[in-house]
């Protein structure tokens, strides 16, 4: 009997060995960098097809094959793609960051190590605002002539919790209980490591404008520089059908059908039906969050917000 079996190479992308172990600065000293990576684009369309023998697709099949699994949810042919990140964060958007279980972790402890001694500071111009109708997001910024002061006392507060932390290690306090007042802007490292779909699922929540600034800037740096490289059809197809794409719920649909339909009383009535249009004493409408994103999509499309 012959062999069954096609050779099998491992996959190497140029360009991501191009940048492999290289640090792209994030912040003022933060960094991510690859360390490792298995799979590419070929990957996934090897694991879609099943028996796949290299080179005997087209690329541009290749990608329209990768576009469809990603058109039509087909996520498992993704996760045959993994990638391995050496970071170094900030701990309070390192605690957004861990909220994503789906990746390896180990990360710097400094139970066993001292702490990184680096904080991430604030310019007197980046000091953001609490935004109003988003409880947990910011919204424009502060004078940068109050922000001088914030930003002195942040320089202030940095050296002394590093200074009363050394003093404890001196002492021959344990590093478990000397770090207790460090604050949250001192970055940790730790090693990272995601396949592609909980990477793309990661990206799409943390590259949105609505993300913390901090966190945002490293998943932008994570995509635009590194997935961007290693598998360029597939990053493509998420942009495409997710990033920049958008998803209408039944009711939206619905809504939309009837201004198509040139129905603008109609789709108001559906509205009020749906729970997004009521209206306080004064006539003005009460806040709905699903409405307001409903109008933004409306806008997108160029069509006329009908209440």
């Amino acid at each position: 009997m012959g062999n069954q079996f096609e050779d099998i190479s491992r996959p190497q992308v140029k360009a991501l060995d191009d940048i492999l172990g290289k640090p792209f600065k994030v912040l003022d000293d933060g960094f991510v960098r690859v360390v490792d990576y298995m799979g590419s684009d070929e990957s996934i369309v090897q694991a879609a097809r099943v028996s796949y023998g290299q080179g005997t697709k087209k690329q541009h099949e290749d990608r329209g094959l990768i576009r469809y699994l990603m058109r039509h949810y087909h996520t498992t042919p993704f996760e045959m793609c993994e990638i391995k990140l050496h970071l170094r964060v900030p701990m309070d958007a390192w605690r957004q960051w861990i909220r994503h279980r789906t990746a390896n972790i180990n990360e710097y402890s400094t139970r066993y190590s001292v702490a990184i001694d680096a904080t991430q500071t604030t310019q007197p111009n980046e000091w953001r605002l609490q935004a109003v109708s988003n409880k947990q997001g910011s919204q424009g910024f502060m004078d940068a002539e109050k922000g001088a002061e914030l930003t002195k006392q942040e320089t202030e507060l940095h050296a002394l919790s590093r200074k009363i932390y050394n003093e404890r290690l001196e002492l021959g306090i344990a590093r478990e209980q000397a770090r207790k007042d460090l604050p949250l802007c001192t970055y940790t490292e730790a090693y990272w490591k995601i396949d592609l779909n909980n990477l793309f699922r990661f990206l799409r929540l943390r590259m949105d404008e609505h993300a913390q600034y901090e966190i945002r800037c490293y998943a932008e740096t994570i995509g635009k520089e590194i997935v961007s490289k290693w598998c360029p059809l597939a990053w493509e197809a998420f942009l495409d059908y997710d990033w920049n794409g958008s998803h209408l719920s039944n009711m939206e649909m619905k809504i939309i059908q009837t201004l198509l339909a040139g129905d603008k009383n109609k789709a108001i009535d559906l509205a009020k039906e749906f729970g997004w249009v009521e209206y306080k004493e004064d006539g003005t409408l009460k806040g709905n969050l699903e409405r307001r994103e409903f109008e933004e999509k409306l806008k997108e499309l160029s069509v006329e917000i009908p209440w």
